[in-house]
């Protein structure tokens, strides 16, 4: 099996078809976009989650509860010790035409589609929890969506004629 060069993702497929080119693209601008939202986001905050309160990229455990917050710590050390990683890792190969980096890139935007879905549900879940405030609500409604479709996006490219 052939994989394609640089500009190119999917097996077998030359040069500068635009249609490779587009989803080449899907792929990597907003992943690298994201992956700087994520170090900033998420990365940092799993080290002192204070600094993500301070910056307004975490939510203060006063609004969310202490559980709220916990949880919210775990998905950015989650970030920070393996999804972020594999992201970096997989755009790279992606960028470079490797072979392995649609593994990779498919596991992470397996992941990108997985989290938002589970954010969402807690937030919702979480509405008339005794203690919970979540005076951003709204934003979660539009961000979250958006990355997973990204991650839908990038799937559909990877996927074996996409």
């Amino acid at each position: 099996m052939r994989f394609a060069p640089i500009g190119c993702i999917l097996a077998g497929v030359e040069g500068s078809d635009m249609a490779t080119d587009i989803g080449f693209w899907v792929v990597q601008g907003p992943g690298w976009v994201f992956v700087a939202y994520l170090v900033v986001a998420q990365c940092l905050p799993a080290f002192d989650y204070d600094i993500g309160v301070r910056m307004g990229t975490q939510e203060p455990a006063r609004q969310i509860t202490p559980v709220g917050r916990a949880m919210f710590w775990g998905f950015a050390l989650a970030d920070l010790v393996f999804y972020t990683p594999l992201l970096i890792v997989g755009l790279v190969g992606h960028w470079l035409g490797q072979p392995w980096a649609v593994l990779v890139l498919g596991a992470g935007f397996g992941i990108t589609v997985y989290w938002p879905i589970v954010s969402l549900a807690t937030v919702h879940a979480a509405r008339a929890a005794p203690g919970w405030s979540l005076p951003k609500e709204r934003d979660y409604w539009i961000v979250l969506p958006l990355i997973a479709l990204w991650g839908l996006a990038g799937l559909a490219v990877l996927w074996p004629g996409g």
